[in-house]
């Protein structure tokens, strides 16, 4: 596993620089000065210049851009424009909030596209697998923020047992922070554990009509035994590689479903941003996206060849 690790570097290394070029210029094509911003709406064109030159802005791109990388290796994250306190204290204090709502999305996802893949790929009642196809149909249709507010509107409006908006941090109180992100992990997963749950069900299904399951059967190996150890076992390795792009749509999703339920995270904080032109949080916070979906990707590949002895590392 070392091995594939280190011959992964040179290609994380790329898509890093890559992704970084991209969220330095990105920000800055959008219409927009964040100088004047935060000079305020009656600062004359001289506060503005002179705001510039203090942020640096009227520097060369590829000054700022080195100056930027540079700081990031050093732990320097920068300086909102728009709140005037470092990023990473921004990051900090919003941090727990994301973390825990991707952290929940993220088993209800593996639990429910899991589950419902094996019961559709199980089901041998014509009538049991036409009602899991049809969730899965549904939830495939229905994107993350129409969950959402359908769910806000039947157990927030209509039933009245679970909060609709704001949060409380499950470390300061687990069973009050449970019910606060229950609704919005709920949206945000559902939704993508559909395609989880297809992938689980088709592979299923082709397994059954390999030649080593019928083979399984004609030795007298216990059909719970064959489910179990070979229909399942070599049905998992899609759904692995699904969950792990899945991933990335978790933490975009995440600013949608944050700005629904009225959370305060970084998906929040991602919006704030690019409405205030605040580059350096815009920047720092796509980085950091990607970068978590790149270590994901690994792990993904790591968990597959656990999975599957025909898979091989390096």
């Amino acid at each position: 596993m070392i091995r594939f690790l280190v011959r992964r570097i040179p290609s994380v290394a790329l898509v890093l620089v890559a992704t970084s070029v991209i969220a330095f210029l990105l920000p800055r094509l959008v219409p927009g000065d964040p100088a004047a911003v935060v000079a305020g709406p009656d600062a004359s064109a001289e506060t503005i210049a002179a705001i510039r030159t203090e942020l640096g802005l009227d520097r060369p791109l590829v000054s700022q851009y080195f100056d930027w990388v540079g700081g990031l290796f050093t732990g320097d994250l920068g300086r909102s424009l728009q709140y005037n306190r470092p990023v990473a204290e921004l990051i900090g204090d919003r941090l727990v909030s994301t973390l825990e709502l991707a952290l929940l999305s993220g088993l209800l996802l593996i639990a429910v596209g899991i589950g419902l893949g094996i019961l559709a790929g199980s089901a041998r009642s014509r009538w049991a697998r036409f009602l899991v196809e049809g969730t899965n149909t549904g939830l495939l249709a229905a994107p993350p923020f129409l969950v959402g507010l359908l769910l806000i509107l039947l157990f927030g409006v209509a039933f009245r047992v679970l909060p609709t908006s704001g949060e409380v941090a499950v470390t300061d109180d687990p069973g009050i922070g449970i019910q606060y992100l229950i609704l919005p992990a709920l949206a945000l997963a559902l939704p993508l554990s559909a395609g989880v749950a297809r992938l689980v069900q088709t592979r299923m299904l082709a397994v059954r009509q390999e030649d080593f399951i019928d083979l399984a059967v004609s030795k007298g190996v216990p059909p719970r035994r064959i489910n179990v150890r070979h229909v399942l076992r070599n049905s998992l390795g899609p759904a692995v590689v699904a969950i792990g792009i899945r991933f990335g749509d978790l933490l975009a999703g995440a600013v949608v479903i944050e700005a629904i339920f009225a959370r305060n995270g970084l998906g929040q904080l991602a919006v704030s941003g690019a409405q205030s032109a605040d580059y350096t949080v815009v920047q720092v916070l796509i980085v950091g996206a990607v970068f978590i979906a790149v270590i994901g990707q690994l792990l993904t590949e790591v968990v597959l060849a656990a999975l599957d002895p025909r898979v091989r590392l390096g």
